[in-house]
């Protein structure tokens, strides 16, 4: 990849809006850590409605688990996290979540000569080669997928997520639905114990070591893969079609989502049936707490969310994200309406 085209998300501290209309002066400023996958839209979103309000946020960049923590903790108005929370940890540390958006993670490599979707690659291969059992490009698992490409001899460099995160959990979910050997020897997890490679925190990181590393992989949420010109694999999925990442092949697996019936939506979107299904795709949850300590933040936050659901969706869109489809978006207002309270125990949203 040419030094050129490297361009590489460094974010620690992103300014982001919220509020619907109220006056700069009287704006209440919000919170919120989490989520790498989610950040590129978070930012578009930030940056055309703190054109309207000048309200904002300071949102860290740092991760699903680190967003966790600090909602947990009662550090920031919200946390934004890949992998769902389930009902009985959302209950112990009174909390609510819901989905905001949908992405694809992708598989992404450096090999001199390939270009972006030349190569392509099924689950089970994917597994061996982050459990370390194929090591090279020439390997005949590989070449056989690949049967026009002339692959080299030369050793891969896994790169993986060091820090808890929800693209490694939604990765390593996919991983154990097509490999047993993965699911027994490594598992599903925000952070799992990996048995090869060279770790990086963020997606903005594994983007950097995979586009600095000869022979290297990694994996992304799109908008990464995108923004730096990444060489994407193509993927062999469930019912067996080789399909490219892209927002129509993220609608097709999210269309399998059944959000109505998911208790606390807690589900997973990975390994979907479907012709045109991209095999790993995940959403973004907002997590905060049921009673708010700073109920001006919360509302600020809500009516920045719901800013988002109802105008954001073109900046979605042309992200590569999913928005949610309207009849979820009803769903999660009531969640508001009937879960988040001030201190006193008065509903914040109507």
């Amino acid at each position: 990849m040419k030094g050129g085209k490297k361009r590489i998300f460094f974010c620690a501290v992103v300014g982001v809006v919220t509020a619907l209309s109220a006056p700069v002066a009287l704006a209440t400023d919000i919170t919120g850590a989490g989520s790498t996958f989610a950040y590129p839209i978070f930012s578009k979103w930030a940056d055309a409605y703190k054109t309207r309000t000048g309200a904002g946020v300071n949102y860290q960049s740092m991760g699903s688990g680190g967003g966790i923590k600090q909602i947990k903790a009662g550090t920031v108005t919200f946390g934004a996290s890949d992998a769902p929370l389930k009902p009985e940890v959302l209950e112990k540390y009174g909390l609510v979540q819901w989905p905001q958006i949908i992405g694809g993670v992708v598989p992404v490599v450096n090999i001199k000569g390939i270009k972006p979707g030349e190569l392509r690659i099924d689950g089970a291969t994917l597994a061996k080669i982050y459990l370390g059992d194929i090591t090279r490009w020439s390997d005949a698992a590989i070449q056989k997928l690949n049967p026009k490409v002339r692959l080299p001899d030369q050793s891969i460099i896994v790169v993986y997520r060091a820090d808890g995160s929800g693209t490694t959990f939604n990765f390593t979910r996919y991983l154990s639905a097509v490999s047993s050997v993965w699911s027994e020897q490594v598992g599903t997890g925000t952070a799992v114990q990996w048995p090869a490679g060279i770790g990086a925190k963020g997606n903005e990181a594994v983007a950097n070591q995979t586009a600095y590393i000869n022979g290297s992989i990694g994996y992304l949420e799109y908008a990464y893969v995108l923004q730096n010109h990444m060489t994407y694999l193509q993927m062999v999925n469930k019912d067996g079609y080789t399909v490219s990442p892209g927002i129509g092949a993220f609608q097709s697996a999210a269309a399998h989502a059944d959000w109505k019936h998911a208790k606390d939506y807690d589900l997973t979107l990975g390994n979907q049936p479907g012709e045109a299904s991209w095999p790993i795709v995940a959403a973004t949850f907002v997590i905060m707490h049921k009673q708010a300590d700073d109920a001006a933040a919360v509302h600020q936050a809500l009516s920045f969310f719901d800013w988002a659901f109802h105008h954001g969706q073109k900046m979605a869109e042309a992200t590569d994200y999913v928005p949610l489809p309207a009849d979820v978006v009803e769903l999660i207002d009531a969640t508001w309406a009937g879960q988040i309270k001030d201190k006193s125990g008065a509903f914040l949203w109507k």
